[in-house]
């Protein structure tokens, strides 16, 4: 039994790293449904301890209403656009649904693992930046095939796909011109009210 939700203005509460791309996917998914929430930052051990009295993993992103307690940003994101699924972000049929989460999975596994390397810093960033940018440049025609990331409607791919290319310039790289369909795609989706409404204000200093 979860311990009494916090006492927050609204029904959702999001434990939240201010940075991390699987925090940013699920304050994506929020703000694409335009779900009121209260975001508590981890990072101060006054959050932090009230964290592991909720999820004593302390992993976060950690998604609380009432007496649910959630963890893990791809069961986050999908609990949200099942609870709330207007607009939904994920296709109705199953075969469409299953793609959408390899899609997603596979972002979350080969793209935000060397970001988050290259954006540590240390021994093993030079790879993991190299890394990265041959896989983003194999994945250009990706962005020819449909309005949003392999899909005509937005959808969770795209919540694990946009937080990564922000942070790009940050992790030090630069898309060639072949890479023009991606850089598009980014400039487009970076500029609607939704994705500006996800941003911390450290992911705003970002860039």
């Amino acid at each position: 039994m979860a311990p009494p939700g916090p006492k927050a203005r609204h029904t959702l509460t999001l434990y939240t790293s201010p940075n991390r791309v699987e925090c940013h996917l699920v304050r994506l998914v929020l703000a694409v449904k335009d779900l009121p929430y209260d975001a508590l930052l981890s990072g101060s051990p006054g959050i932090d301890a009230d964290l592991l009295e909720y999820n004593p993993t302390g992993l976060v992103p950690t998604l609380i209403e009432r007496d649910i307690v959630l963890y893990c940003a791809p069961v986050v994101a999908e609990y949200l656009d099942e609870r709330f699924p207007h607009p939904s972000l994920l296709p109705s049929d199953p075969l469409g649904r299953a793609r959408s989460r390899m899609a997603m999975q596979r972002v979350l596994v080969e793209w935000e693992r060397p970001l988050e390397t290259v954006l540590a810093g240390g021994v093993g960033a030079d790879a993991a930046r190299r890394s990265l940018r041959s896989i983003l440049l194999a994945s250009v025609d990706l962005f020819r095939a449909a309005k949003f990331f392999l899909s005509p409607e937005l959808g969770l791919a795209d919540c694990a796909v946009l937080p990564v290319l922000w942070r790009l310039p940050a992790a030090g790289i630069e898309l060639p011109a072949a890479a023009d369909p991606i850089r598009q795609y980014a400039d487009r989706m970076f500029e609607t009210a939704f994705f500006q409404r996800s941003l911390t204000d450290h992911e705003r200093n970002l860039r």
